[in-house]
């Protein structure tokens, strides 16, 4: 194929008539080896060490939702990256927040991104964030054999539904199970803990700034107890890193703003070390 071109200086006919709105299908079609999930492995020994990112939240709120991850990546026991970024814009109205092995997770934003931006392209029409929610299901699906081995995927996808005018969620399983989450969500290592912290504190009538500072705290709680989770890093001044989606499209919080919702949260906890306490009726 790259013969071809370099010969002819062209590209070959069927790069530039695709029969199918799919960048994957494309791909399977084209240049299957270059999907993650059709690449061999060598025989293993033992355990998989590579690095893996830990925790996701995401929260909605009356008119968009927001997704924040941590900065840690962990390789067994030790700390493989400090700063890692996990949430990623996939197109102008939604996200994935990545959990798992880091390298095939970030691979697999990249293409995700792809398929959406071909899509739109071909078509000439955006996907429905329900059908962004499928077709990352699927790509997730192509990775099991991977998963299998140790290497699983599992993100947090959160979008703004322009039909529904409102804030919606999806998780995930290593088989490309898709759930739709109502209210909040968190997956990675420190989700257990991140939803438990969320569970308590989480209203339906929650403001933007409300819900940024939920999240937040939820990625503390997780951190507080989870040691593959990263807290606020104030010495290093490594925070969080915090989406918000709305109608007006994606945004990622700069550092002065997830600083000063971090530093808050700290200044609190010199108080109350295990955070805001719930009402009990």
């Amino acid at each position: 194929m790259e013969a071809n071109t370099r010969s002819t200086g062209r590209l070959p006919a069927a790069f530039l008539t695709p029969g199918s709105s799919s960048f994957m299908d494309f791909l399977s079609d084209h240049s299957p080896e270059i999907l993650p999930g059709n690449r061999s492995l060598p025989p293993l020994q033992g355990a998989i060490e590579a690095p893996h990112g830990t925790t996701i939240v995401a929260a909605s709120f009356p008119g968009g939702v927001v997704l924040a991850g941590d900065r840690r990546a962990t390789m067994g026991n030790m700390i493989a990256q400090r700063d890692i970024e996990k949430v990623f814009p996939a197109d102008e109205y939604s996200a994935v927040g990545i959990a798992g092995t880091a390298g095939l997770a970030v691979e697999m934003v990249k293409l995700f991104q792809l398929e959406l931006e071909h899509f739109e392209k071909v078509e000439g029409a955006t996907l429905s964030l329900e059908g962004k929610a499928n077709r990352l299901s699927t790509m997730i699906r192509s990775n099991l054999a991977m998963a299998m081995q140790g290497l699983a995927v599992v993100p947090l996808f959160a979008g703004y539904d322009v039909d529904r005018e409102k804030g919606r969620i999806f998780s995930y399983d290593v088989t490309g199970g898709r759930s739709e989450e109502h209210g909040y969500a968190s997956t990675g290592s420190g989700s257990v803990f991140a939803r438990g912290s969320m569970k308590k504190l989480y209203r339906n009538d929650l403001t933007e700034e409300q819900t940024l500072t939920l999240v937040v705290q939820a990625l503390y709680d997780a951190a507080d107890d989870d040691s593959a989770t990263g807290g606020p890093d104030v010495a290093r001044r490594i925070y969080p890193i915090v989406t918000v989606i709305t109608d007006e499209g994606f945004r990622k919080l700069d550092d002065t703003e997830s600083s000063e919702i971090a530093r808050a949260i700290l200044e609190r906890r010199l108080e109350q070390p295990d955070g805001p306490r719930a009402a009990l009726l």
